[in-house]
């Protein structure tokens, strides 16, 4: 993250916390009396893939303090709704890219180092009842619930778009793509108050005072306070909006060049959904406000569309990712796979675990059971039994992630060391 300067750092958390935080919460340091920062900014959760469509009523995550993972309810595998019929072994390579990164932490090492050797001894390409074997071999499994025991959630879709862009700006090319700015901070606030974990605080540093960051009204003009931040521009501002609230996508440049764009940052501002607002303006019904719905009526109303945009503050910057990676990163920080990766609320199931989705194919009663890998998060995606199912790149995997909507149950596989309502660096015994 974006580093303070010397000596004004503690005094800007101190301040932070006590202005946004919640009023119980006391610092745990004795404040100095000299010039306080001010604070008027929004602690939220780190946002990454937000669906815009609006979403049926689903159940809303819990508002009092619990521990990390403790909704997790010990389950039997024979109780996992269609295990023995998904292919395992189209999954295997998206376990793989999760322990690229979980092979170092102590309590998956010995999963994922038996993971490598399986993969090694079948040339990358186990069977699907090996993969099986070796999961109920090194795994326990738990399903998901929510705070009122029940284990019933929404599932939702993400993709990748495909977008049209230039390096160079231009009448057809006239929307950029900024990277993060370098005014833009950021507070982990559980780098202080632990009790904080998953919070975080951003904004602009004015001299003693940490002020909320520009909000897109503000970003979006011809003398752009972040101008020079621009790296690639889009020939449609409709596709911009679309490509932040999905967080990553592939840019097909004028030269023949693909990029891979990622999600980088966020200006701190809260996510305010224009579909939503939109069915509250009575422009369309809650049946139409699809992701294609939006877009439909963006195109149809362009004179209202620059209003509408503003009417969500929160902006969303990028990067240009490394070529050649077989998917957008997500937030485990490894490439995601499409149909195989989902997004989780991590404060619930952990990043990177293997899981098993129940549910149904978008606006259909086709059963849809697959194991899938927990690589991802959302600023959407809230609460024990919520996932955001990734169906990758280009316009059929968009149709289908906008009308994803389905009601689902989760099962979350971890390994026989993992103790839940404990933190994985304090694992201390086995779970048989």
């Amino acid at each position: 993250m974006k580093k303070l300067a010397q000596g004004t750092l503690l005094t800007l958390l101190i301040v932070i916390v006590t202005s946004c935080a919640h009023k119980s919460i006391k610092p745990a340091v004795t404040p100095p009396s000299p010039p306080k920062a001010q604070c008027n900014c929004a602690v939220e959760s780190p946002p990454v893939q937000l669906p815009e469509a609006v979403p049926p009523t689903e159940v809303k995550p819990p508002e009092q303090k619990i521990a990390d993972y403790s909704l997790l309810k010990p389950a039997k595998w024979e109780e996992v709704d269609g295990l023995q019929n998904d292919n395992l072994s189209l999954a295997w390579p998206a376990w793989m890219q999760s322990c690229s990164t979980l092979v170092n932490k102590p309590v998956w090492k010995k999963v994922c180092t038996a993971a490598i050797q399986l993969n090694n001894q079948t040339a990358k390409k186990p069977t699907s009842n090996a993969v099986e074997a070796y999961f109920k071999q090194y795994f326990s499994v738990y399903r998901t619930t929510n705070m009122d025991g029940s284990d019933g959630g929404m599932i939702t879709g993400y993709y990748e778009p495909l977008l049209k862009g230039s390096r160079t700006k231009s009448a057809q090319y006239p929307n950029p793509l900024y990277a993060p700015p370098n005014d833009l901070i950021t507070v982990e606030m559980d780098s202080v108050f632990p009790e904080l974990k998953f919070k975080r605080v951003r904004g602009r540093l004015v001299g003693n005072k940490l002020l909320p960051y520009y909000n897109r009204a503000e970003i979006e003009t011809e003398d752009s306070p972040i101008k020079g931040r621009e790296f690639i521009y889009i020939d449609d501002i409709i596709d911009v909006f679309f490509l932040q609230i999905q967080g990553s996508g592939l840019v097909q440049l004028d030269n023949g060049e693909q990029v891979h764009v990622g999600y980088a940052d966020q200006n701190g501002h809260p996510y305010n959904s224009i579909g939503r607002l939109l069915v509250e303006r009575g422009e369309m019904t809650l049946a139409q406000a699809s992701m294609q719905g939006i877009k439909n009526w963006a195109r149809n109303n362009l004179a209202k569309l620059r209003e509408l945009l503003n009417n969500n503050p929160s902006y969303v910057f990028f990067r240009e990712l490394p070529a050649g990676l077989p998917g957008p990163l997500g937030a485990l920080g490894v490439p995601i796979l499409g149909e195989r990766s989902v997004a989780v609320d991590p404060k619930f199931v952990p990043l990177g675990a293997p899981v098993f989705l129940s549910t149904t194919e978008p606006n259909s009663t086709k059963p849809l059971k697959r194991m899938m890998m927990a690589q991802d998060t959302g600023g959407a995606i809230k609460g024990g039994v919520r996932a955001d199912f990734f169906w990758g790149a280009g316009p059929e995997a968009g149709a289908k992630a906008g009308a994803m909507k389905q009601a689902g149950k989760i099962w979350v596989f971890l390994p026989k060391e993992f103790v839940v309502n404990a933190s994985e660096n304090q694992v201390s015994q086995a779970n048989r």
